[in-house]
């Protein structure tokens, strides 16, 4: 029985998270409701207004003004966080686990989300690699979006 049931629970860690970007239980947006340009733009993350929300990725996102909309309506992919949004380390580690929008790095240019500060610290300190392996075990773990 206890077989059966570690592999039942292998199997569903396998699929921990479907192929879109998640929108946030609370607020039903994509990252919390933060805007995802603002990272670029302001260095930081902002809450976006209701004003501004554009569809992609299986979610909604909302944006702090019409320009920030607009150049993430003109290429998504640049402004979404890399992986869908699962925290970097714990993936190069093999699962996936939500990231924080408030914990990130751009690492190569795009944007990365973190589990906690621990593991933001422990991916910076060897990104080169991590991020290999990160990017191995994306799509095992579904942290890859099926756009």
């Amino acid at each position: 029985m206890a077989a059966l049931c570690l592999l039942i629970g292998w199997g569903a860690a396998v699929t921990a998270r479907p192929q879109i970007f998640v929108p946030d239980p609370v607020s039903g947006y994509a990252l919390g409701g933060h805007d995802p340009v603002a990272y670029f733009v302001d260095g930081y993350p902002r809450k976006g207004r209701r004003d501004y929300v554009a569809s992609w990725g299986g979610a909604d996102w909302i944006f702090v003004n019409e320009g920030n909309k607009a150049a993430f309506e003109g290429a998504p992919q640049t402004y979404a966080p890399l992986f869908a949004g699962c925290g970097a380390y714990g993936l190069a580690e093999g699962f996936a686990a939500a990231g924080s929008p408030l914990i990130f790095a751009f690492v190569e240019g795009q944007l990365v989300f973190f589990y906690s500060r621990v593991n933001r610290f422990l991916f910076l300190i060897n990104a080169g690699q991590l991020r290999e392996d990160a990017d191995g075990n994306a799509r095992i773990t579904g942290c890859v979006p099926d756009l």
